[in-house]
């Protein structure tokens, strides 16, 4: 049976990235040697990661631009402070939409001031907060585009005139953008890009070498730069996987042609919700994510039914995080259209039943 991989991450990946990144692992370029245990340095390798740090760019738009792409390790978590490490002289601020939020500025908080311009915690981040007064003297902007947990995404960002930072962690290359309003871009590759293990971060370079403190080596975004993304030993699997998703993107014709799926995916799951009376969005429907839907059964006496429904289907990962309760179901670009039509049969299904 075919399994239907709604996992919030890490998470589906293309089967023909899998097919070639399993190859590989077995014999890497016919050296006759396996992927994860040639040099990091080897000239098969070196190339692998200019290839991937190049697609970066290429599909972001950012190519020639005085951006910078590096694949880093320690995920999204060690971006929270490498962020304020590297950019906080005295005083930033933070839009707080989630859990991935809280915790971006819980790390700030160690290297100055932190003003928390707009949340939506209020209501347990089910909406995306709007109409915010942004103050003077913030060393940048910090932002999450799409939330996980909470099933919110970002669909206008302000115009400002500091750097605005965003985690993307969980909707990178899945949408079009001006990339080019951001001055920094981070996200753990197990959403979107590849496997756990690292992370992207593309980063425009004059925004970097103008904080004060003394930067540790690994944590210096100028180090890796000046180091072409090899300052330390990459997560060679991770990138070499993370490249060949970009390749798939790139065939897809881009990110263009993967929104315009997202789009349909999105648009099939959340008309159910709205026309299917035994379910409920969590969200605010300006403000749903297409990469993860959260709903929730408006009869919980169904729940068994419905987990036993969806598990026969062959559908994973769809309990929703214990923020939330109910269901998620996260549609990364890999997911296929017609997984999200089958869960979407079986909301119907539970409806006839009901």
């Amino acid at each position: 049976m075919k399994k239907h991989n709604f996992s919030a991450g890490p998470c589906v990946l293309p089967q023909e990235v899998m097919q070639k990144a399993s190859e590989a692992v077995l014999d890497f370029n016919g050296l006759g040697l396996s992927l994860i245990e040639i040099s990091h340095r080897s000239k098969d390798f070196v190339a692998v990661m200019e290839r991937a740090r190049s697609l970066a760019l290429q599909l972001l738009g950012l190519e020639g631009k005085g951006y910078q792409a590096l694949f880093l390790q320690g995920g999204a978590s060690t971006e929270f402070l490498m962020v304020a490490y590297n950019l906080m002289e005295n005083k930033s601020g933070y839009i707080n939409t989630g859990t991935w939020s809280d915790k971006a500025i819980k790390e700030a908080k160690l290297f100055g001031e932190v003003v928390e311009v707009a949340s939506s915690k209020d209501k347990n981040f089910n909406y995306i907060p709007k109409g915010y007064h942004i103050p003077e003297g913030l060393d940048y902007l910090h932002m999450t585009s799409n939330n996980t947990i909470f099933g919110t995404q970002v669909m206008e960002f302000p115009q400002v005139d500091i750097p605005l930072i965003c985690d993307m962690s969980s909707d990178i290359f899945s949408r079009q953008l001006d990339f080019s309003q951001f001055d920094l871009i981070y996200a753990g590759a197990q959403k979107n890009m590849g496997p756990a293990g690292t992370t992207l971060v593309v980063v425009k370079e004059d925004i970097l070498g103008k904080v004060s403190r003394k930067i540790p080596s690994m944590l210096d975004y100028k180090v890796h730069i000046g180091k072409d993304s090899m300052f330390n030993t990459p997560s060679v699997f991770a990138v070499y996987v993370s490249m060949l998703t970009l390749e798939w993107l790139q065939e897809l014709g881009g990110i263009a042609g993967i929104e315009e799926i997202n789009d349909k995916k999105a648009q099939l799951l959340y008309s159910e919700v709205e026309l299917n009376p035994l379910f409920t969005g969590f969200a605010q429907k300006e403000d749903r994510s297409h990469m993860n839907a959260t709903f929730n059964l408006t009869d919980e006496s169904l729940k068994d039914t419905f987990d036993a429904m969806w598990k026969e289907a062959g559908i994973n990962g769809i309990n929703g995080h214990r923020s939330v309760g109910g269901y998620r179901a996260s549609m990364y670009n890999a997911l296929s259209l017609e997984s999200v039509g089958a869960l979407v049969d079986v909301m119907s299904e539970l409806e006839r039943k009901a």
